[in-house]
């Protein structure tokens, strides 16, 4: 849920590039852009962000009698669950240096900020831009808890739970074709499905993603 380090960042970015060359058989001098692209793997960087956003949208759908992260989120945090959380914040930040407050969700974020979010209200922060338009976050179906009469039908949280789920897939395919764009010769969008050809052989599959890509010893050919 926390983001990597630079470090162990750049490590893994690495080896997920050699990821894509092997997923590929691609040559050296694709670009990686395309690799990204051919490979349906996205971007390391934007990878992280999207675990980091479905992991904050199930802990502000969770109940809070399943989910402890939940229970620490502050009372004017818009959920259909009963939050525990006490409005003080002499309770939430103990432990903590004096630089940590609850968030109080009915306000927008000071500016500039003088004091920094409970590690759980920056967490689940991520998920602001995908609740446009609701005015209470839906609450994951648990076998565990009964939810009272007055909440909406389960099926409806659910679809709107998916809905969420959806908006997540939605900024990751957004911000990986704004942000790392392609050379102007190749035209396919980022995808996260993986392509019609993917199941034939190595090398049958390699060599028509070399001529996809632009770089291949074939792609003279028209056919």
């Amino acid at each position: 849920m926390f983001t990597p380090s630079v470090g162990t960042t750049t490590h893994l970015n690495t080896f997920w590039h050699k990821v894509q060359r092997w997923t590929t058989n691609c040559f050296s001098v694709t670009p990686t852009g395309i690799l990204l692209v051919e490979s349906c793997l996205p971007p390391v960087s934007l990878l992280i962000t999207h675990r980091e956003r479905l992991a904050a949208l199930r802990v502000v759908s969770s109940p809070q009698q399943c989910e402890p992260a939940t229970g620490r989120l502050h009372p004017s945090f818009a959920s259909l669950s009963v939050h525990q959380a006490d409005d003080s914040s002499r309770a939430l930040t103990r432990g903590l240096t004096s630089v940590y407050l609850p968030f109080y969700w009915r306000t927008p974020r000071p500016i500039p900020l003088i004091r920094n979010h409970l590690p759980v209200d920056a967490v689940t922060h991520r998920t602001l831009p995908v609740t446009h338009g609701l005015s209470k976050m839906p609450m994951i179906h648990s076998p565990l808890v009964s939810p009272p009469p007055t909440h909406p039908p389960q099926a409806l949280m659910n679809n709107t739970y998916s809905t969420l789920k959806k908006r997540v897939r939605e900024a990751l395919l957004h911000e990986w074709a704004s942000l790392f764009l392609t050379p102007v010769y190749y035209h396919q969008p980022p995808a996260l499905a993986i392509w019609p050809f993917m199941g034939l052989g190595e090398f049958i599959a390699g060599t028509i993603y070399q001529i996809r890509a632009g770089k291949s010893y074939l792609a003279a050919y028209s056919t």
